[in-house]
């Protein structure tokens, strides 16, 4: 018996010790790639919204129509955003329908939308789980110092996971304001000599995506807020049942 362990009082059974040295390790892992990949996918969201931005910004200052191009592939100045062209390739060409990097824009936003909402789904089914696993746990005294640790893990993939699914809404909201917007070259300048509604469409998709960016920082923050958890956790389950060589986090022995 453990010495940690007072009279009358049992050791956690090698069972429990098993999944949780499993959960320390491989979920640790997990995280490690959900506490960067979030802020990864927030810079490619945020360079979209500053896409729109620039063409909203471009479109709300009036420029004169240019005359019949010579060439159906001429650039359209009165249409085209520098900032945009450099962003993400968006050009406007005479002649021709919405860009293929506006259509693109918008598939990957409903692209994106779909697997956070599906992830988010899926997480807060298994931190409702991990939530009535962890009550085990409660028993053992050698576990008593690190049931917050623990459950702050559990609450924070799940704060984490409505995050996500916040963000998906937001993106998906966002797909839906730019469909309502006709982005053939014809059809915007026709916007724009009337009631140039056009802009401010692509200033709100640019904000509610700009926030659903934020959001996945904030839940990439929540992850990366476990891993010294996880680390002491998995410290006390190593010195409790010495896991294999393999296993044991670097530098430590069986008795640490």
């Amino acid at each position: 018996m453990d010495e940690s362990a007072g009279p009358g009082q049992d050791p956690p059974p090698p069972a429990l010790l098993d999944a949780m040295a499993n959960l320390a390790r491989f979920h640790r892992e997990h995280e490690q790639f959900y506490a960067s990949a979030p802020r990864e996918r927030a810079v490619l969201l945020q360079r979209d919204a500053r896409t729109l931005l620039a063409l909203a910004d471009h479109w709300s200052v009036p420029r004169p129509v240019p005359s019949s191009p010579l060439n159906p592939f001429e650039g359209a100045d009165d249409l085209t955003a520098p900032v945009g062209l450099q962003l993400t390739g968006v050009l406007f060409m005479e002649g021709q329908g919405e860009p293929v990097e506006l259509a693109r824009l918008e598939r990957d936003l409903v692209r994106t939308a779909d697997d956070l909402v599906a992830a988010a789904e899926w997480l807060t089914t298994a931190m409702q789980a991990s939530w009535e696993s962890a009550r085990a746990l409660l028993d053992f005294p050698d576990f008593a110092d690190l049931l917050g640790e623990r459950h702050r893990i559990i609450v924070n993939d799940w704060q984490a996971a409505h995050l996500s699914d916040l963000a998906g809404r937001l993106l998906h909201r966002a797909a839906d304001i730019l469909e309502r917007i006709d982005l053939r070259p014809a059809a915007v300048r026709a916007d724009l000599a009337g009631d140039s509604v056009g802009p401010r469409r692509l200033y709100s998709a640019a904000e509610l995506i700009s926030r659903a960016a934020d959001l996945l920082s904030e839940s990439a923050g929540l992850v990366h807020d476990n891993e010294r958890r996880w680390r002491a956790f998995r410290a006390r389950v190593t010195r409790l049942a010495p896991l294999p060589p393999a296993h044991r986090p670097p530098g430590a022995t069986p008795d640490a």
